[in-house]
C-alpha cells in the first residue's frame, strides 16, 4: 500500500453525520482548516426517529441551514401520543420561548445530512468522502491520522492538532477495536426504521409505542412521509423469528408492531412501505466521554440516550456546539496539548451537566415502556395526569439548547490545506 501526500489541518473530524458536519463547519467558519472524514456515500437512510426538537431550530439557522430545514422539513409537532395496545392518552408538547421556532418537525437523514455537509463544505471544510480511517496515531498538537479513499490502496496521511470523534453508533475509531464488547446479552437491544406513504397518522403527532420487548414512535416528516422506527430487545427478536422461519427480521418486527398497537394499525392500514426496513444494533446507551481523554467526542460517540425520547438529533448537534464553545472561546487560537487537556476536563464536565440527564431520563421511560408492568404503571399515572407527558419532554430537552452556538470575536486567519485530495471528494 502507498502512502500519500502528509496535509497539514487544525483539526480532523471523524463522522459527517449531523454531529460532525456542524462542529467542522463551525471551527471553518472561526478560520481553522478542518478535515471532515466520512466512510459512507451520501445521500443515505439511516436508523433514526428523524425528529429534530424545537431546541435546535435557532441553532440551525445560525450553522445557516435553516432556510433549507425549513423548506424540507415536516410540519410543526405540537402533540405526544403514548400507544400501549389498544390504550392511546395524549398531550401537548410544550413550546419553547423563541418566537420563530417554538415546535419541532422532523427531516429524513438522507436530507438532513446532505445539508449540513454541504454548508460544511461551503464554509471551507475539506471533505474526504468516502474515505476510511485507517490509523491514529500520536498525542494532542501531534496528531497523525491515515485515511484511504473507499476502492482505493493509496493513503493520505492527515496531521491536525487536535482530533474530533463524531463516528456515531455503529463503528469504532481503529485504537478502540480490540476493546469493542464481545458476546451477546438478552437484553441487547437492535434499531429498525422503515419509511411509509399513504399513512393516516396525523400531521403533528409524535406517536411514542410501548411494546412488550421493545419501544418505538412514529412521525410524519418531509414530503409526507411517516417515518416508523422501534428498538426491540434480542430475546423478543429471536422468539417473533422462531415464529416465522425464513422471513426478514424487519417483516416480522412490522408484523409484531401491526399485532401489538392498535394505534401502529390505523396508522399503516392502507400504507405502503418505501423501501425495506432498515436495522442497526446492539445499542450502546451510556456515556462515553472521559475527562481524561486525548480526543474530544461528540454526538453519540460522546454518549447515547435510549432513543424512546427522540433526542439523538439533539444531542448530536448541541453537542457539537458545546464543544466548539469551549474550543473557540473568546478567541480562535488553536490550543496546544496543555491548553487541550484543560478544555477537555471543562467540555465533559458541561457536557454531563447539559445530556446526563437526559440519558437518565430516557433510560427510565424506556425499560418501563418495555414490561408490561412498566406500562401498565405510566398509563394508570397518565390518565390521572396526561400533561406528565408534556413535562417529560420539557425535562427530555425538547424546548432547551444546551449550549450556545460558538461566536468568537474575530476569525483567525488560517491558511487552508491546499491538497488537491483533501480539498474535495476523492
Amino acid at each position: 500500500m502507498s502512502e500519500g501526500p502528509l496535509t497539514a489541518f487544525d483539526a480532523v473530524v471523524v463522522g459527517a453525520g449531523p454531529a460532525g458536519s456542524a462542529a467542522a463547519l463551525q471551527l471553518a467558519r472561526a478560520g481553522w482548516s478542518v478535515a471532515l472524514v466520512e466512510r459512507q456515500h451520501f445521500p443515505r437512510r439511516k436508523v433514526c426517529g428523524e425528529c429534530v426538537a424545537a431546541s435546535n431550530l435557532p441553532l440551525l439557522h445560525a450553522l445557516g441551514i435553516g432556510a433549507a430545514f425549513d423548506a424540507a422539513a415536516g410540519p410543526a409537532l405540537q402533540r405526544v401520543r403514548l400507544l400501549a395496545g389498544d390504550e392511546a392518552i395524549a398531550a401537548a408538547l410544550p413550546a419553547a420561548a423563541h418566537n420563530r421556532h417554538r415546535w419541532g418537525r422532523a427531516l429524513g437523514r438522507e436530507t438532513l445530512d446532505v445539508i449540513l455537509l454541504e454548508q460544511a463544505r461551503a464554509e471551507g471544510v475539506a471533505v474526504l468522502q468516502p474515505c476510511i480511517l485507517q490509523t491514529i496515531q500520536g498525542t494532542p498538537g501531534r496528531w497523525h491520522c491515515d485515511v484511504r479513499p473507499l476502492g482505493s490502496a493509496a493513503l493520505l496521511r492527515l496531521r491536525s492538532a487536535l482530533v474530533i470523534d463524531a463516528h456515531g453508533s455503529w463503528d469504532a475509531l481503529p485504537f478502540e477495536r480490540p476493546r469493542r464488547r464481545l458476546g451477546h446479552n438478552a437484553s441487547d437491544l437492535f434499531a429498525f426504521k422503515a419509511n411509509f406513504t399513504g399513512s393516516s397518522l396525523l400531521a403533528g403527532d409524535i406517536a411514542v409505542l410501548t411494546l412488550d420487548g421493545g419501544y418505538g414512535g412514529m412521525v410524519v416528516a418531509d414530503a409526507g412521509m411517516v417515518t416508523v422506527a422501534c428498538c426491540i430487545r434480542r430475546d423478543r427478536l429471536a422468539r417473533l423469528r422462531s415464529e416465522a422461519p425464513g422471513a426478514r427480521a424487519g417483516d416480522v418486527v412490522e408484523a409484531f408492531l401491526r399485532r401489538a398497537c392498535a394505534g401502529v394499525r390505523q396508522a399503516l392500514d392502507g400504507a405502503a412501505r418505501e423501501g425495506p426496513w432498515l436495522t442497526s444494533g446492539p445499542l450502546a446507551t451510556g456515556m462515553r466521554i472521559d475527562a481524561t481523554d486525548d480526543i474530544f467526542r461528540i454526538g453519540n460517540a460522546a454518549g447515547e440516550a435510549h432513543p424512546i425520547l427522540g433526542e439523538g438529533l439533539s444531542m448530536a448537534l448541541q453537542s457539537a456546539a458545546l464543544l466548539c464553545s469551549h474550543l473557540l472561546g473568546r478567541t480562535c487560537t488553536v490550543p496546544d496539548a496543555a491548553a487541550q487537556a484543560g478544555m477537555q476536563r471543562r467540555y465533559a464536565a458541561a457536557w454531563r451537566k447539559a445530556f446526563a440527564p437526559r440519558l437518565r431520563l430516557a433510560a427510565v421511560f424506556a425499560h418501563l415502556a418495555m414490561r408490561p408492568g412498566g406500562t401498565a404503571l405510566l398509563m394508570a399515572l397518565l390518565h390521572h395526569w396526561p400533561g406528565l407527558l408534556t413535562q417529560g419532554a420539557r425535562w427530555g430537552g425538547k424546548v432547551r439548547l444546551a449550549a450556545p452556538l460558538a461566536s468568537p470575536a474575530a476569525p483567525r486567519a488560517s491558511g487552508r490545506a491546499s491538497a488537491g485530495a483533501a480539498s474535495r471528494t476523492p
